[in-house]
């Protein structure tokens, strides 16, 4: 059984890519990223057929086949997608083996799962940190709800169920309901409160506290949240997370992504409310030693009193491409001295060569014209003493 299709021929991928749900990773030769992810690929793909998972595993080469890989949106290397009938859905999470079949199995699936028995919603409950459960018989909701799960299953899992399959604990006031079970809690969509049920199940995919990086940063910038408090090795409460859910809770390890956000130098353990729509953010006026007054902070930024700082303008953007050009010079310069001094001292070197190149030419050439009219240096220093003279024999004999 072949494990992974290299795809040679254009008529064999769309002959077979409507029959069978392909996992297929656009690659450029030239990409070394592509390279670092071939191991892991293979790994993909052995995996996937070892526990006999419907997906078929499979590389492109999108340069020699750009009309393909523009028909599917592929606007760098690598990038991943899973086909699935009519649609493609695009893999954004870590590249990791992992990670990479958990999206697979997951997508590859009905977008909505059915609960059957209460066992059986105990048991996803205890195996997933975030889901999503319609409860209640077929209505328009059920049709929404199923038109997001097909667009946001890339992102969460989403099952349906009857109201009896859930435990006593949790009462709906009305059927038929969507419910976001996360954080030992849950909590109801109300469409007059909660707006769209796609944005709120955009907003509700993540746990209430979660550790954050650039790309969960960046996935976060996407859901609409209007706020994120960045903790930086900070211990939130729940009761504080369940009272303001406004915010995001997060915490990140270390300071050097997000100094390089705000262009400055943050101390550890801080706070820092990032505002992900315009990248303006929030810090404390003073120390935060109580949760009186961290509630105090948050209020003040919800009602705009807090001063905000950084944000999106254009001199912000030229402030921040130059605070990364000076911060990658000086981890390179850390890094390694020699490599910095050859990176940066040899161009320097050449374009110093090249200016004193061009003054010399302009000085040769200003000598050609002169050899070019008769005169040198020297004749032209002896034809100044001779002027000089005559005029001296001129003066004598007027006198």
């Amino acid at each position: 059984m072949q494990i992974l299709f290299v795809f040679s021929s254009l008529f064999r991928f769309k002959d077979s890519r409507m029959e069978d749900v392909w996992l297929v990773d656009f690659y450029a030769p030239w990409c070394g990223y592509c390279k670092k992810l071939e191991p892991i690929w293979q790994e993909v793909g052995a995996e996937l057929t070892r526990s006999g998972s419907p997906v078929r595993v499979g590389k492109m080469d999108g340069t020699a086949y750009s009309g393909v890989a523009s028909e599917f949106g592929v606007r760098g290397y690598p990038t991943i997608k899973l086909l699935k009938g009519e649609l493609a859905y695009n893999y954004k999470g870590p590249r990791t083996k992992d990670d990479i079949i958990e999206f697979a199995n997951r997508v590859a699936g009905p977008a909505v799962r059915s609960l059957p028995s209460r066992q059986m919603f105990e048991h996803v409950l205890k195996r997933h940190s975030v889901l999503f459960l319609y409860v209640g018989g077929e209505s328009p909701l059920k049709e929404k709800y199923t038109e997001v799960a097909s667009e946001l299953i890339v992102c969460t899992y989403f099952f349906s169920a009857s109201e009896d399959v859930l435990p006593e604990s949790v009462a709906l006031h009305e059927l038929p309901s969507v419910v976001v079970f996360k954080d030992g809690t849950y909590f109801t969509y109300d469409e007059y409160e909660d707006g769209s049920l796609s944005s709120w199940v955009n907003r509700e995919r993540f746990q209430s506290y979660l550790p954050i990086d650039g790309f969960t940063l960046y996935e976060l910038g996407e859901t609409g949240n209007t706020a994120l408090p960045c903790s930086v090795k900070y211990s939130a409460k729940s009761s504080l997370m369940l009272s303001c859910r406004d915010f995001q809770f997060g915490h990140m390890e270390g300071n050097d992504y997000i100094n390089s956000l705000i262009m400055g130098e943050v101390s550890v353990p801080s706070i820092i409310i990032l505002n992900t729509s315009n990248e303006q953010y929030f810090v404390p006026a003073e120390p935060v030693e109580d949760l009186e007054q961290l509630l105090r902070f948050f209020s003040s930024v919800l009602d705009g009193s807090a001063p905000a700082f950084g944000g999106d303008g254009f001199f912000q953007r030229i402030k921040r491409v130059a605070y990364d050009a000076r911060s990658t010079i000086m981890s390179v310069f850390r890094s390694s001295p020699l490599l910095g001094c050859f990176l940066f001292g040899l161009p320097l070197g050449v374009i110093s060569l090249m200016c004193y190149g061009i003054c010399m030419a302009e000085s040769d050439d200003d000598t050609e014209l002169m050899k070019r009219d008769g005169f040198t240096d020297e004749e032209e220093e002896e034809g100044e003493e001779e002027e000089q003279q005559r005029a001296t024999e001129n003066y004598s004999v007027r006198l």
